[in-house]
């Protein structure tokens, strides 16, 4: 049970111990992903359950901007009418508040516990560009060098920007291009080189390199952090 839903809160039995039973689930294979140094979207679901339990603890309503991009407003809508409603009856609304007190803290430690491996992560990758930098920016290639890899995965990435309530800001969407041999006669700029003759579009591309000092997840742990070290460099510069 890798994925909680967005309203477990108020799915189905409203009952404190079946609510205990199905977060414990949880957190357990959170857990087990992060024992993997498996980081997403893990991390960011456990980010979002507490912060909306945080905004149900003290207003007693749901945040729209916490919720996931796949839910829309109507859906999103017809969430709160269910929600206020139970809200309404008294001995209900008294479930899900020892619920909830039993559930933040231990998703809090369990953030704790991912945010700690976050933190190994990036002490042990390094992000450079490669080659030239180029003006623009908000599309090109992302190179991952895992550790006694024989290969490098290319992805190529574009950023896009998003709108909440009350800010925009940015993300980034990559694409699985290839992977290729590494080595003396193929350095990371040759490699560049060729995806400049194949990909005749992009006819100078940013092209940035993260490379793992230790074996992690590509997918799920190592693309991530590159795509969000890729949106600092791009703020800042």
């Amino acid at each position: 049970m890798e994925n909680l839903k967005h309203d477990w809160l108020t799915e189905g039995l409203i009952d404190y111990e079946y609510k205990k039973y199905i977060l414990l689930a949880y957190l357990k294979d959170i857990k087990h992903k992060f024992n993997a140094t498996e980081l997403f979207p893990f991390l960011s679901d456990l980010i979002f359950h507490y912060k909306n339990l945080e905004k149900i603890k003290k207003s007693k309503t749901l945040m729209f901007e916490s919720f996931p991009k796949s839910i829309s407003k109507a859906d999103f809508e017809k969430l709160e009418l269910t929600y206020q409603e139970l809200v309404e009856d008294d001995d209900v609304m008294r479930e899900i508040e020892d619920i909830i007190s039993f559930a933040i803290p231990r998703i809090t430690a369990t953030i704790d516990e991912g945010k700690e491996i976050f933190e190994f992560v990036e002490e042990n990758v390094e992000f450079s560009p490669i080659g030239l930098s180029s003006i623009y920016q908000n599309e090109g290639y992302l190179f991952i060098d895992k550790e006694m890899s024989k290969t490098v995965q290319i992805y190529r990435y574009q950023v896009t920007l998003f709108q909440s309530a009350d800010e925009q800001f940015r993300g980034v969407s990559t694409t699985y291009v290839d992977k290729e041999l590494k080595g003396f006669s193929n350095s990371y700029q040759n490699i560049k080189v060729s995806l400049l003759r194949r990909f005749r579009d992009l006819p100078n591309p940013a092209t940035y390199l993260l490379t793992s000092k230790l074996k992690f997840p590509v997918e799920s742990t190592l693309l991530p952090m590159a795509k969000r070290i890729l949106i600092k460099n791009i703020s800042v510069s």
